[in-house]
């Protein structure tokens, strides 16, 4: 072969592979690829995309319904779009694309991103089974493990859980993402944890928020022996056992319920200690305001024992007014000891000898009515 031939045979052979280049253009479209491309055609078919090769790809219809009609109603020839490579070469040897599953790979990006960096996102409960909730992460389906739903707790039996899930469908939850594989289309989130971190948040904006006469609306949460705890919108505040209502309080659930929606006002905000004092008896009528109105001193009152102590003995005389019979007020020889005269729920009358309107107090006496009566007995034999 002479030197001008292998020249010429080179030269044919560079001609070749840039025709090869530019027909396959070398870098192949591969399923899962995320491309840019333009618009050149718009049929009842589907459109016709092309994504800078020699060949164009096909946007099924079907594609096209499934992304919806917000984003097919602006599409136009011309445009540049992204679209997934879903088959490189079908059985027809066409190119098809995707507009939905931009959407999905888009989606599976965030959720590795809030995988990694946090954040909580709503979800739609779309589902149950006997081990979680099916949830709808924009274009994704999701899983959250029935130890992941926040009302959920170890002990709560089979049945109750279910029934528990079944009354979530179609609810909108917090959740939080805690493990992604997009090759296994496995996506796992948390409601619990969403949940703790949204409440977590809000009660920070609540202690910077609220301030103490702030008058709000909230849910009973929990009735401890103490008080009652109120849940605020996603923070909880205290309102102790003495500031449920006007009168002696002994259990709170003698007076709230769990879930009952209340009015309160906020009495004390602890940044540092994260705690938020509520009451609910400020909010009612005060009937220490009005007692000079009903009551005056020499008055005859009865009432039952609420409370028996060594220096006297508490009458209730109105729902939210007691009275105190002190020891030395009990009877004339002032030695005996208030338990050996009266018990608890004991239906005594007593005349008031005080009243301290500011104080809230109101002093009580069963020797001075007990004279009284006395004298009144008296008063008809003295005349015969």
């Amino acid at each position: 072969m002479t030197t001008m031939q292998h020249d010429a045979d080179q030269n044919q052979t560079d001609v070749d592979w840039t025709q090869l280049l530019e027909v396959y253009d070398y870098a192949r479209p591969q399923r899962g690829e995320v491309r840019e491309g333009i618009i050149m055609k718009l049929e009842e078919s589907g459109a016709l995309v092309s994504i800078g090769s020699k060949r164009e790809g096909i946007i099924p219809q079907q594609d096209l319904r499934a992304i919806g009609s917000d984003v097919t109603d602006n599409l136009r020839v011309g445009d540049s779009i992204q679209v997934y490579i879903q088959d490189p070469e079908n059985r027809d040897g066409e190119l098809i694309l995707s507009l939905t599953m931009v959407q999905v790979a888009r989606d599976w990006e965030e959720a590795a991103r809030l995988s990694t960096e946090g954040g909580v996102v709503q979800g739609l409960v779309i589902g149950y089974n006997k081990g979680g909730l099916l949830v709808q992460f924009n274009r994704i389906r999701g899983f959250v493990p029935a130890s992941q739903v926040a009302q959920l707790h170890g002990r709560t039996a089979t049945g109750d859980r279910q029934h528990a899930l079944q009354c979530m469908v179609g609810q909108t939850i917090p959740l939080k993402v805690i493990e992604v594989d997009r090759e296994r289309n496995r996506l796992v989130l948390s409601e619990r944890s969403a949940t703790q971190e949204w409440r977590r948040a809000q009660k920070q904006r609540l202690l910077s928020e609220l301030k103490p006469g702030d008058i709000l609306t909230g849910r009973v949460s929990e009735l401890p022996k103490f008080g009652a705890f109120i849940d605020l919108g996603g923070a909880d505040g205290l309102a102790h056992i003495s500031e449920l209502a006007w009168h002696r309080v002994n259990d709170p659930n003698d007076v709230l319920k769990k879930g009952q929606e209340v009015r309160v006002m906020v009495v004390e905000i602890d940044p540092s200690r994260e705690r938020i004092g509520l009451s609910l008896r400020r909010l009612l009528p005060n009937p220490w305001e009005t007692i000079d109105q009903r009551y005056a001193i020499g008055q005859l009152v009865s009432g039952p024992v609420t409370n028996v102590a060594p220096f006297g003995a508490f009458v209730q005389i109105e729902d939210a007014v007691e009275g105190l019979i002190h020891a030395s007020e009990l009877d004339g020889e002032g030695q005996t000891q208030p338990r050996d005269l009266l018990q608890s729920g004991q239906v005594v009358t007593a005349r008031i000898i005080s009243l301290d309107k500011q104080r809230q107090r109101m002093g009580l006496s069963l020797r001075r009515a007990q004279e009284s009566r006395a004298e009144e007995a008296s008063e008809p034999a003295a005349q015969s």
